[in-house]
Order: structure tokens, then C-alpha cells, then sequence
């Protein structure tokens, strides 16, 4: 879902950066020396996450896993997806260095609100709402995702809203389901292993 550069209008991707130093701003506010390695570790699993590209009809689509970033780094997220976004632009020319500011927002600002909305049904002793707010979680960070490169491509381009919005969201439906599966999978087993991380 990276925007390539020279697709976006000045204003929109001055609105992008503004937002994500705004974001980083809040994020790296937050941020302890203790949690520094767990954020590294979710930056590398972003960036690899991206690389793997699956073809779907004339497009592709990969595993974002930002709402796993979102759940377990909260406003941290910020700073973990902004450095993968940034090794991406600059050794795979993935979206770009103008396209960095919006590209970073439409990945964390979705991850930081289904972290938050979802962390407190992730502690349930119950499993199925445990597992219900999990995939929602990971399905749902890619969802609003999309949503919100739609939105960017439609301020730029002046397209329709639904045109778009369908397009992005149709495309990465398969990663969405994933992605959701993906997130159970993994704060289960992290609810195992390492529970203090949640």
C-alpha cells in the first residue's frame, strides 16, 4: 500500500508529514530505553513483513502486521513503522522519501487506534473474545489502511471515493483475512511466552 512519489499533491503530502512528526513526536515522548528493543524488533518484523509481495490479478499486496504493532507498541508504533517505511524507501525505492510522511500515518495512525481500542479485550480469560479482538485487530489496521491511501489518492487525484476505496480494499481483502490470522497466532503465543508484553 506504499504511495509512490510523484502521485500526491503538495498539500497532501505536507498534511502527511506534519501528521507523522506529530506522531513521532508522541511516540518517541513515550518511548523508555526499556522498550527500545521490542520496538526494534517490530520495525524489522514490519519491514520484512512488506517485502514478500503476493500477486493479485494486475496488482500485488503484502503483510503489513502494523495492528500487531499497534497492539503491542501503542503510539510506538510511530517510530517502528517510520524507520521501516524509511529502509524501504531507501534500499528498495518501496513509495519513496517525499511519500514518506503519508505513507508513515496511513500505516501507524490506523495501527495506534485498533491497538487502544482492542488491548483491553486481548487480556479477556475468555478465548473467543480474546481471538474476536485479535483478528479485528490485525484485519482491521489493514482495512483503515487502505481506507486512508484511498482518501489520500482521492484528495490528490480528485477520483472518486468509491472507486478507489474498492479498489484498495478488494485487493488486500486475502491480506486482510491473513493478517487477522496472522495476529491471533501471534499474541497467543506471545501470551505464552512473554505475557508481560501485553
Amino acid at each position: 500500500m506504499h504511495i509512490s512519489e510523484g502521485v500526491l499533491t503538495a498539500p497532501v503530502l505536507g498534511a502527511g508529514a506534519i501528521l507523522t512528526v506529530a506522531g513521532l513526536a508522541i511516540g518517541l515522548k513515550k518511548m523508555d530505553y526499556e522498550k527500545l528493543p521490542e520496538v526494534a524488533v517490530l520495525s524489522s518484523v514490519f519491514f520484512v513483513a512488506s517485502l514478500i509481495h503476493v500477486p493479485i490479478g494486475p496488482s500485488a499486496a503484502h503483510l503489513i502486521l502494523n495492528g500487531i504493532c499497534g497492539l503491542l507498541l501503542g503510539w510506538l508504533a510511530f517510530p517502528a513503522i517510520f524507520v521501516g517505511l524509511t529502509l524501504q524507501a531507501i534500499l528498495f525505492e518501496f513509495g519513496g522519501l517525499t511519500t514518506l510522511g503519508i505513507n508513515t500515518f496511513n500505516m501507524a495512525f490506523p495501527a495506534v487506534i485498533l491497538g487502544y481500542a482492542c488491548r483491553r479485550f486481548i487480556k479477556s480469560p475468555q478465548t473467543a473474545v480474546r481471538a474476536v479482538a485479535e483478528f479485528l485487530t490485525g484485519a482491521g489496521a489493514v482495512l483503515l489502511s487502505g481506507f486512508m491511501v484511498a482518501v489520500s489518492l482521492v484528495l490528490a487525484l480528485g477520483e472518486s471515493i468509491d472507486t478507489a476505496a474498492k479498489l484498495i480494499v478488494v485487493a488486500h481483502i486475502p491480506v486482510m483475512i491473513l493478517e487477522g490470522i496472522i495476529t491471533i497466532f501471534i499474541i497467543e503465543f506471545i501470551r505464552k511466552v512473554r505475557p508481560e508484553m501485553l
